[in-house]
């Protein structure tokens, strides 16, 4: 069975996605949110959900915004790792804790975690960042997006 391409069979709604994500972007933005620890929550949550076409274009995403290649390749063992500060694991954590959302004492921990580092607005941003990403992971997997080969 073929599987329709979401974005394809109702443009309209797909286009509102993209509206919804610059302006999440923006928001982000606007609270001191740097794109390069946005990128590493979009890094994360698309492990999380194996969205191999979210993952090849915000990895692409974090290296042209200053993150490095070990950086990544560490990220799903970010909570072992000396790599990340305190800020970029509550900021991780969270990511975790809204793509994994059924895990009540996980959400409240990864709150309780991000209120030391970021204001509300900032946890707030973060948050729609998180669904952002989620919500495109999920039209990715569903209509199968392929990874691009670089030529």
């Amino acid at each position: 069975m073929v599987r329709p391409s979401l974005d394809k069979h109702h443009p309209e709604i797909f286009k509102s996605y993209l509206a919804t994500a610059r302006t999440v972007r923006s928001a982000a933005r606007d609270t001191g949110l740097d794109r390069r620890l946005l990128e590493l929550v979009n890094l994360r949550a698309s492990q999380i959900n194996a969205c191999a076409y979210c993952l090849d274009v915000h990895a692409k995403a974090a290296l042209d915004n200053g993150e490095t290649y070990r950086r990544i390749t560490l990220l799903p063992a970010w909570r072992e790792s000396n790599l990340f500060d305190a800020r970029e694991k509550a900021a991780l954590a969270l990511a975790e804790a809204v793509t994994l959302i059924t895990d009540e004492t996980r959400r409240d921990e990864a709150f309780n975690w991000a209120s030391n580092h970021f204001t509300k607005d900032q946890i707030s941003a973060l948050n729609w960042t998180v669904i952002t990403i989620n919500a495109f992971n999920r039209v990715s997997v569903l209509s199968q997006h392929k990874v691009r080969h670089d030529d």
